[in-house]
């Protein structure tokens, strides 16, 4: 994936808006977000919201701490009298980005 208007935006104040917008507007199969669950046992992909936490610039890299808050929900079996609720559940986790300068490839990792 890139993060081409990140990387256009570095070093500019609009830098963390555009990053947090372009996190946002990712495909959620591209966030980790289903290893990052702790309630539910089904991540909600379109539910992102991002927020930055710490920025490190390399020679040849932008690394970023970010978190991320999204739902889940506890997927049952789909029967017709499964008992279970389809609620909807709060999940955050927080995820390491590391984006080339050269190139605008990012890539993301569930942070530890």
């Amino acid at each position: 994936m890139k993060l081409t208007k990140s990387l256009q935006a570095w070093q500019t104040p609009a830098f963390e808006k555009t990053l947090r917008t372009e996190i946002e507007a990712l495909d959620g199969n591209l966030l980790p977000l289903q290893q990052g669950l702790t309630q539910g046992s089904h991540a909600l992909e379109d539910t992102v919201t991002a927020t930055i936490i710490r920025i490190t610039d390399t020679d040849d890299s932008i690394q970023v701490k970010a978190g991320i808050f999204y739902r889940s929900i506890i997927a049952g079996c789909s029967c017709a009298d499964d008992p279970t609720p389809v609620d909807e559940l709060s999940e955050y986790c927080e995820v390491l980005l590391e984006i080339d300068k050269a190139t605008a490839e990012a890539t993301i990792t569930l942070a530890t």
